[in-house]
């Protein structure tokens, strides 16, 4: 069951990082905005689609540049980037990429972005079901311009888009045309990006340690488990546990990651009295409490790091585990010393 969409979304505080280093203070900018200047502060603060707006608007205002996405992108690579988007880059191509963003994006954000497919080309448009005003321009730039980086950066070659359409007018700042590499048709019906087939199904290299120290030190830790055990199990839920937010939990996947044949995996995992399936749900409880444990992460975060398509499905999943929902696990967390002890 899908959640249900509301007016409420977060601006993540990586995001306010790269806005300061790229020269705008927050609370400058919230202030314009006339919201708290302290909210950016506070990482499980939500905004509408009217204050989000609002704050867009005050970027722009203060920032006085046609080409203040391509600077900010610059400028997030200085600050961290937000876990989707790292874990994005694990996917198996450019499509199942985009699919995950869309899916984080759908579980805790109030935009949405929509795809369709038609002669031999992909489409995905940008829309807010709660807007009473266009979109800010710079908040469309840089959607899209961070869809086209984990493009380039997860398949290492320079994807353009066939087409780039924008509701507003006209012209675009030379440096904002130059990043896409393809042209921008300003006045359109829409805020949407069109890409070829052959680009949307570029190849993803796959998982690199490189990435681990960028995601969060809960995950990290995860990802550092005990991978030359002889313990089949565990060597398993290693794998799950760096594959799970890829996209890529499959028995055919684990096998090849352990270099061995699909085969021998199930007759090593039955041997061991247990199941795949049983393995993934166990991956996914262990890594639910370390990541829990990162008070940085928002739980749709972490949702979306295990592989879940929906906040239900993770709280129902939790509830069977550990008898009390995600929120209630991380508010012991700090009065629990035993907490390690507490899912089983």
């Amino acid at each position: 069951m899908a959640t249900p969409m509301v007016d409420k979304g977060r601006f993540p505080p990586t995001l306010w990082r790269a806005l300061r280093d790229a020269g705008l203070e927050p609370a400058k900018i919230l202030r314009a905005a006339g919201l708290a200047s302290t909210l950016h502060l506070d990482a499980s603060a939500a905004f509408s689609t009217a204050q989000l707006f609002a704050v867009w608007k005050a970027v722009e205002t203060l920032a006085d540049d046609a080409a203040l996405a391509p600077r900010l992108l610059r400028a997030a690579d200085l600050s961290g980037h937000q876990p989707a988007f790292i874990a994005a880059l694990y996917a198996a191509d450019f499509r199942d990429g985009i699919g995950r963003i869309e899916r984080f994006k759908r579980m805790g954000a109030c935009e949405v972005f929509r795809a369709e497919e038609s002669a031999g080309r992909w489409t995905i448009a940008k829309d807010w079901p709660f807007a009473t005003e266009p979109e800010p321009a710079v908040s469309v730039d840089l959607s899209f311009i961070f869809l086209l980086e984990l493009g380039r950066r997860g398949s290492g070659r320079r994807i353009t888009p066939a087409r780039v359409e924008y509701r507003r007018a006209g012209p675009a700042a030379p440096e904002l045309e130059d990043h896409y590499g393809a042209p921008i048709l300003f006045g359109s019906a829409r805020n949407a990006m069109t890409f070829d087939l052959d680009d949307l199904a570029a190849p993803f290299p796959g998982h690199s340690p490189e990435f681990l120290d960028l995601v969060t030190p809960g995950l990290a830790a995860a990802f550092a488990e005990i991978q030359d055990s002889d313990d089949i199990t565990e060597r398993v839920k290693a794998v799950l546990k760096r594959s799970l937010a890829s996209g890529r939990p499959e028995i055919a996947y684990v096998a090849r990651e352990l270099a061995m044949s699909e085969r021998t995996l199930q007759r090593r995992i039955t041997a061991e009295a247990t199941t795949f399936r049983a393995l993934l749900s166990d991956a996914r409880r262990e890594l639910s409490q370390q990541l829990l444990g990162d008070s940085a992460l928002q739980i749709d975060e972490v949702t979306y790091l295990l592989g879940y398509q929906d906040t239900t499905s993770f709280y129902r999943a939790f509830r069977d585990w550990a008898g009390v929902s995600p929120g209630e696990w991380r508010a012991g967390i700090a009065s629990r010393s035993e907490a390690p002890n507490a899912l089983h």
